[in-house]
C-alpha cells in the first residue's frame, strides 16, 4: 500500500485576552500549565482522541481539552497532541487560548471548560475558486449531506462525536466534508453547535470551493480532497489571533455585514 505523504499542519490560535480582573499567567499558573502539556505529552491512554486533564489549585488551576479528529490512529493522536503543546510559544503571556491543527485541537484556561457548549471566539479558513455552475445544487447537495453527518456526530456518544462521508454534488463533483464535536457535549449541544458552523459556512464561504469553521466545542470542514489520515513532521504556520473573548461580539457590532472589511485565509475580516 503506497504512503500517503502529507503534513501536520497548523491551521490557527487564538489567544484570548481576558478581562483586566484577571491577572497576567504568574509563576504557578506557568508551572501548573506545563504539567498539563507534560501530562498531554506523555498520556499514552487516549484511544478515543479526546482527553481532559485539569492541574493545581485556584486561582492558578489549568483546565485543558485535547480533541483528535474522529478518524485518525491513536499514535498519529498522539503525535499532534505533542506536537501542539507549542501553543504558549504562540499565545505568551495569556491563561487562555486554543489551537487547531489539521489533526487535532488543544485548548487550555483558567476556568472550567468541561462539558460546556461554547460557540464563541469562531475562526474560518475559506478557501479555492468561486463555485458559479450549478451553485444552487451543489449548496442544497452540501447541506443534505452536513445536515446528516450533525445527526450522525450529535449521536456519537461520550467518547467520540465525529462523522465523515461525501456525497455527488452536481457535474460529477465529489462533496466531501467532516464534523466533529467535542465528546463531553451533550447529543443536543453538539448538534446546536454544528448547525451554527453550517450557517458561518453557508454566510461566510457560501460558493467557495473549501471552507472551515472551527469552534471551541466543534468545527466543520469542508475540503477539496477526501481527508488524509496520515501525516508527517513539516509544520506549516497559517494564521495567530489575539481575540477578547468578551468583546468579540460588541466590537464587531454582533458580526455586523457593515463593518466587514473583507475575507482573508482565515475568514471575515472586521473593522
Amino acid at each position: 500500500m503506497a504512503m500517503v505523504s502529507s503534513r501536520l499542519v497548523f491551521l490557527v490560535s487564538i489567544c484570548i485576552l481576558v478581562s483586566q480582573a484577571i491577572a497576567q499567567p504568574d509563576f504557578l499558573y506557568h508551572f501548573c500549565l506545563d504539567e498539563v502539556l507534560a501530562f498531554l505529552s506523555s498520556n499514552t491512554e487516549i484511544d478515543y482522541g479526546f482527553y481532559n486533564f485539569s492541574y493545581g489549585k485556584s486561582p492558578d488551576k489549568v483546565y485543558s481539552l485535547g480533541l483528535c479528529r474522529g478518524d485518525v490512529k491513536p499514535d498519529l493522536c498522539r503525535s499532534c497532541l505533542n506536537k501542539a503543546t507549542d501553543l504558549p510559544l504562540r499565545c505568551p503571556n495569556q491563561k487562555e487560548a486554543i489551537g487547531w491543527y489539521y489533526y487535532c485541537m488543544l485548548r487550555y484556561s483558567f476556568r472550567d471548560i468541561f462539558g460546556i457548549l461554547e460557540i464563541s471566539p469562531p475562526s474560518y479558513l475559506c478557501k479555492g475558486n468561486d463555485l458559479s455552475a450549478n451553485y444552487d445544487q451543489f449548496c442544497q447537495d452540501l447541506r443534505n449531506l452536513l445536515d446528516s453527518q450533525r445527526g450522525r456526530a450529535a449521536a456519537g456518544g461520550s467518547l467520540r462525536k465525529f462523522a465523515a462521508g461525501n456525497a455527488t454534488a452536481p457535474d460529477n463533483q465529489t462533496l466531501y466534508s467532516l464534523v466533529q464535536c467535542t465528546p463531553d457535549l451533550s447529543d443536543q449541544d453538539c448538534s446546536d453547535c454544528l448547525f451554527g458552523a453550517m450557517e458561518d459556512v453557508r454566510n461566510y464561504c457560501s460558493g467557495i470551493q473549501r471552507g472551515s469553521v472551527f469552534k471551541p466545542s466543534c468545527n466543520l470542514r469542508k475540503p477539496r480532497e477526501k481527508p488524509q489520515s496520515e501525516f508527517g513532521d513539516e509544520i506549516r504556520s497559517v494564521e495567530s489571533l489575539q481575540l477578547g473573548f468578551g468583546t468579540i461580539k460588541v466590537a464587531t457590532y454582533d458580526f455586523s455585514d457593515a463593518n466587514k472589511l473583507g475575507q482573508a485565509g482565515f475568514g471575515v475580516v472586521y473593522k
